[in-house]
């Protein structure tokens, strides 16, 4: 039996009760298991199960920001579970993270689930925190007004955020849209960095992010890579990022802006196929990392 067969089920495996306790942990992880509007393929609501078991085998030391984020804390939290129709659904997620970010110096990341759960998260984080802007990085708009009869479809979220609450946001990797969003987004909040324009260059990540205010909330939904490396998502688009083309993006962000949250979605878990789910777990702790990197000690001290 492997040594990681053994650890919790909790994000990272960390069997270190003051490390994981929700009193004691810095970021709490939020899992949401949830896909009641997708629109192609299934397995978004064991997404995050899958994600946190992948997470369970990878190594807790990053050797680009030489730390070790976990001694911050992170604690996993009991999944949000359907909770009927779409929009009770929302209704759920907004008032169970406004509560979790009432708590006193706690970091939520959220973990999907379809990308619909994405504005209830914003919503909540819009009345937390002032001067709030979002980047997203999909392969998707998801601009539409409604989808499938219902304004709460992942293929409306952004409209919800840029829209509905007025949220300035940049939309990175875009490569897919309906005509209807096309036309709309003059009317809108937002500037596209059409995915055309980004992939195997370099530059861009600076002008993106000088859109976006000191406060920021990062939604990544996964189809933004390539899907070659990301296959298993609800829409798998070609044409998509590469590892590092993201992370420079997030790393570039977390320099120069306040990322006060982020969400990782549309991960559908597919038993047996593991490399998508550990790429997910990975990005989450890349993410983080360079989020607190200045908040932690150095392995290396170089």
């Amino acid at each position: 039996m492997s040594q990681s067969s053994t650890l919790p089920f909790n994000f990272g495996g960390i069997d270190d009760d003051a490390l994981s306790s929700r009193e004691s942990a810095r970021v709490l992880v939020l899992p949401v298991a949830y896909e009641g509007t997708v629109s192609y393929g299934a397995g978004t609501a064991q997404g995050a199960q899958g994600i946190i078991d992948a997470s369970r085998n990878m190594e807790l030391y990053d050797e680009e920001t030489d730390t070790e984020i976990y001694r911050l804390g992170i604690h996993t939290l009991p999944a949000i579970e359907s909770a009927g129709t779409p929009e009770a659904m929302m209704q759920s997620v907004y008032e169970g993270v406004r509560e979790l970010l009432a708590l006193d110096n706690k970091f939520i990341v959220t973990i999907g689930g379809e990308h619909s759960i994405t504005a209830p998260v914003v919503r909540a984080h819009k009345e937390r925190y002032e001067n709030l802007s979002a980047l997203q990085i999909d392969a998707h708009a998801d601009l539409r007004e409604t989808y499938d009869d219902t304004p709460y479809s992942h293929a409306c979220v952004m409209r919800r955020i840029t829209d509905d609450m007025k949220i300035p946001a940049v939309q990175c990797g875009i490569r897919s849209l309906s005509a209807d969003e096309a036309r709309a987004i003059k009317d809108l909040p937002t500037h596209i960095y059409w995915a055309k324009d980004l992939v195997g260059r370099d530059g861009w990540q600076e002008a993106a992010i000088s859109h976006l205010t000191e406060n920021v909330f990062l939604t990544i939904d996964v189809d933004g890579f390539d899907s070659s490396i990301m296959p298993h998502t609800g829409t798998p688009e070609p044409g998509g990022f590469a590892w590092y083309e993201v992370t420079k993006l997030i790393h570039t962000l977390a320099a120069n802006r306040r990322i006060v949250g982020f969400d990782i979605v549309e991960y559908a878990h597919t038993e047996g196929s593991h490399a998508s789910a550990f790429l997910c777990a990975k990005l989450i702790y890349k993410t983080l990392s360079f989020i607190f990197a200045d908040e932690t000690v150095r392995v290396r001290g170089a």
